[in-house]
């Protein structure tokens, strides 16, 4: 008698134990400019949703959509340019009815924080080292930087000097580290570091509109938590979130 009641006696502190459910993890292909937002949109969206786990998958858009195309694991693609998510689009990868242009974007040119020599754009040709932007074909910001350069008149004259970047946070480093003398990034990022200088937006209609495409993946094992994350990245919490960090709203399904 003593045994079944010591085994049952076991089998009430295991069941009382207060043990966590298991989390559903789902895995968001993003932007590297979103890193931060994201990050802090996230820990409103887990206080919400405690069962869902959400991964995140940070690099330059161009990189993630062949990671993509080539099979790795994702539920959401979050780029930081339309033609990289058109392509999945075109290949069937993208569930249409959730996906959308969810928020906007500016470039801007930055120095370290203690450049004296460069005032405005017109001074990148005398640069006394690199210059560096994202590679165009891969990085976003690298194809914005490139089509407001060409429409200033200045590639030609800055292209040789330049230093690419994997994505736009590797141009963000290399500039607050003086390892260029001055890049073009988004506005949000030269906001979120403290060791760069803002100095000057390229003109209105120097390069394409930036937005940024949100879609959940047909491949996705996750369907009804990829949504959950989708809809909340949708909704006005996190807009404001997205306002806070610099971003600003866009429409469009």
């Amino acid at each position: 008698m003593k045994y079944i009641i010591a085994l049952f006696t076991l089998l009430m502190i295991g069941g009382c134990s207060g043990a966590e459910p298991s989390k559903t993890e789902i895995t968001v292909s993003a932007a590297a400019s979103l890193k931060e937002v994201l990050q802090d949109i996230n820990d409103d969206f887990q206080q919400a949703n405690p069962n869902i786990r959400v991964s995140f998958n940070f690099g330059g858009s161009g990189t993630l959509r062949r990671q993509i195309l080539q099979g790795a694991p994702a539920d959401l693609f979050f780029s930081a340019a339309e033609d990289h998510f058109e392509e999945l689009k075109k290949e069937g990868l993208v569930d249409e009815s959730h996906s959308g242009n969810l928020a906007g974007n500016e470039m801007v040119l930055i120095t370290a924080k203690d450049n004296q020599d460069i005032q405005s754009f017109q001074d990148l040709p005398n640069m006394k080292g690199p210059f560096s932007i994202g590679t165009p074909e891969s990085v976003p910001a690298g194809k914005y930087a490139k089509e407001a350069l060409k429409n200033l008149k200045l590639w030609e004259k800055v292209s040789s000097g330049i230093v690419y970047g994997k994505d736009v946070r590797q141009v963000l480093t290399y500039v607050s580290t003086g390892n260029a003398q001055a890049g073009i990034v988004y506005r949000t990022d030269a906001a979120s570091s403290g060791d760069v200088k803002f100095i000057a937006a390229p003109p209105a209609g120097s390069y394409s509109p930036i937005v940024y495409p949100l879609g959940i993946l047909k491949q996705t094992s996750h369907p009804q938590e990829a949504k959950a994350f989708y809809e909340f990245l949708r909704g006005e919490k996190a807009a404001e979130v997205f306002e806070k960090y610099g971003f600003s709203r866009v429409n469009g399904e």
